[in-house]
């Protein structure tokens, strides 16, 4: 008989947005392994006597953190204890919640998800930005800006992509940022489409610049943004400044 493991997201930055259900798993947790990006705030949720490992990993590090990751959930479940594998946002939404899962299950662990609300969607709401609107936009896709770099080809087709969707968020793109709005541009995007980025969205240290695909870079360089941040293009970045409340 082995314990249980729980893939919970923390939510996207602001610790009053994490879930009842995420709460009450910590304070029942033995071991919690979480991300470079849940706050301190949420971490200090945990009781003392709980274990409490970092398995996060910063920008550049070797991808086979991973593989240590999934170990330990596997040795500490196989203990009997209770896990949780705390993420920030939501454990599906590019958080590699899906690889964890197969993992446990190829292993017989038993586990559950509890969602958290993506960095994508938080970061927009806390912008004054709403994804999709009546009369702006009907579609919003969610996109990762770096695919796996065992991939031998990028799976997502920007240029298709321009005409295909009204609202377009992606998330872990900004060192590709000048490339991927040319590839929009050519594939039929108007170079005047709005943008916004938002770097440490729904937190007290929010920034937010918004441009043109034609012009965002430069301002992401002149701003001296860096991760963790999130990109939005689309009419509705307009919004915010009708809508922003923060």
């Amino acid at each position: 008989m082995s314990g249980k493991v729980y893939l919970v997201g923390a939510g996207p930055g602001d610790a009053r947005l994490i879930t009842i259900g995420a709460v009450e798993l910590l304070n029942k947790a033995d071991v919690v392994l979480y991300d470079r990006l849940v706050s301190k705030k949420i971490l200090s949720m945990v009781p003392k006597k709980t274990e409490k490992i970092f398995v996060g990993r910063n920008v550049g590090d070797d991808y086979k953190h991973q593989d240590h990751t999934n170990e330990l959930m596997v040795k500490y479940a196989k203990k009997k204890k209770n896990v949780v594998r705390l993420k920030a946002g939501d454990p599906i939404i590019f958080g590699r919640g899906g690889e964890e899962a197969e993992y446990l299950k190829s292993h017989k662990i038993k586990y559950e998800i509890i969602p958290g609300i993506s960095s994508g969607i938080g970061s927009a709401t806390y912008s004054g930005i709403p994804l999709t609107h009546r009369k702006y936009a009907s579609s919003v896709v969610f996109v990762t800006g770096h695919e796996d770099p065992e991939k031998k080809k990028e799976s997502v087709k920007w240029k298709r992509l321009a005409k295909s969707v009204d609202t377009i968020v992606i998330m872990m793109g900004l060192s590709r940022i000048g490339i991927i709005c040319k590839e929009l541009a050519n594939g039929g995007l108007p170079k005047s489409t709005p943008v916004a980025v938002i770097q440490n969205g729904t937190t007290a240290k929010q920034r937010v610049i918004k441009g043109s695909i034609s012009n965002i870079a430069k301002k992401v360089n002149q701003h001296k943004f860096k991760p963790p941040c999130i990109i939005i293009i689309g009419k509705v970045v307009d919004l915010s400044k009708k809508l922003g409340w923060k």
